[in-house]
């Protein structure tokens, strides 16, 4: 009797699926307009919502500033690995964990926001306190840019 094999990439995309609902991080790095990494990294908290990766950011990060320079396209690892600064270059084991390209967009979409932020309520819990109204504000003021990340593939 013979076994049926899933193809390797709906195997990857399940492996992501559940990295996503698990993790309270992914690390983001924009894609240069060569498609090559960025050298700016980071680790961001952020909300899995409608297929896509949801974070908030200071306007003035790179993260926000790629996107405005026409760089709407990002590498996103899944899960906790240490902070990239620690990482790159040095351990990059990281480089294993579940893994896409995406496309990015700054949104102004304060349903989403508020979706985004009732999911950062249930997974920080500790810390959400001290940045929920920072975000908030900092959303409708411009000092932060709401950014979807939708998966590639």
């Amino acid at each position: 009797m013979g076994f049926l094999l899933a193809p390797v990439a709906l195997v990857r995309a399940a492996e992501r699926q559940t990295a996503l609902e698990k993790s309270g991080l992914v690390y983001v790095s924009p894609l240069k307009s060569d498609g090559a990494e960025s050298s700016c990294h980071a680790e961001i908290w952020f909300a899995w919502l409608d297929g896509a990766v949801v974070v908030i950011t200071a306007s003035e990060r790179w993260r926000a500033r790629a996107i405005a320079k026409g760089l709407d396209r990002a590498r996103i690892w899944v899960g906790d690995h240490g902070r990239w600064k620690q990482l790159v270059g040095r351990n990059e084991d990281f480089r294993q964990a579940p893994k896409f390209d995406a496309r990015a967009e700054a949104v102004k979409d304060e349903a989403l926001l508020e979706r985004m932020l009732a999911e950062f309520e249930r997974k920080y819990p500790a810390e959400i306190g001290k940045w929920r109204e920072k975000m908030r504000g900092g959303f409708h003021d411009g000092s932060r840019t709401l950014i979807r990340y939708t998966p590639l593939t």
